[in-house]
């Protein structure tokens, strides 16, 4: 798992500079990257805090569950209650969710991440209650820094590719804007994101 900027950030910023969508949103963020945490058992639990609702709401919760488990392992999650992890605000389902990756970590970490397409490790990750198309996408970004990742799934990526072609209705229609940007599709959606949030999107 890396950490910090990923090695293909700057060309890609400079391939998705010269388009024409979005080039200029590009330009208006000159600093900032996605950032690698490098623990992928965090990175999933926090996609899961945040699944349907907003990086505020999320960021509030994710820091009551840091502060209750101190280092989020698995095995501080398992010194817990479901209940417990709930009252961090977390909905019963996702505290369940979270408490079950953390009893399934074994099973759930132990890959050879490196020989793994993108493909074969989103089916991986979606087998675990709790993670789906979107929480893998998320962890593909955020954790195994692949390069080329779009999440239909995501709605505020939806959003600010309607913002540049309002005539977009449907997600076929938007997945095939965003093929544009192959083969940087995830540094594309860090500046999406970036159109309609002030606060750099983290996982």
């Amino acid at each position: 798992m890396d950490k910090g900027k990923p090695q293909w950030w700057d060309d890609a910023v400079q391939f998705l500079k010269q388009d024409e969508l979005l080039g200029e949103v590009v330009k208006q963020y000159p600093y900032g990257s996605l950032e690698g945490k490098g623990e992928l058992f965090e990175t999933t639990i926090r996609s899961i805090v945040g699944q349907q609702i907003s990086v505020i709401a999320s960021d509030a919760i994710w820091g009551r569950l840091v502060t209750m488990l101190g280092k989020p392992t698995p095995e501080n999650v398992l010194k817990f209650t479901e209940q417990e992890l709930a009252s961090c605000g977390l909905t019963r389902p996702k505290a369940s969710y979270i408490y079950g990756l953390a009893r399934d970590s074994e099973t759930l970490l132990n890959q050879d991440w490196d020989n793994m397409t993108d493909e074969a490790i989103k089916q991986h990750l979606v087998k675990f209650r709790g993670i789906g198309p979107w929480t893998a996408e998320m962890m593909l970004m955020f954790s195994f820094m692949r390069p080329d990742i779009f999440s239909i799934g995501d709605i505020g990526l939806v959003k600010a590719v309607r913002i540049l072609v309002p005539d977009a209705e449907s997600k076929d229609s938007i997945e095939k804007i965003a093929e544009r940007w192959s083969p940087y599709r995830t540094a594309a959606s860090w500046y999406l994101w970036r159109m309609i949030d002030p606060v750099p999107v983290g996982y």
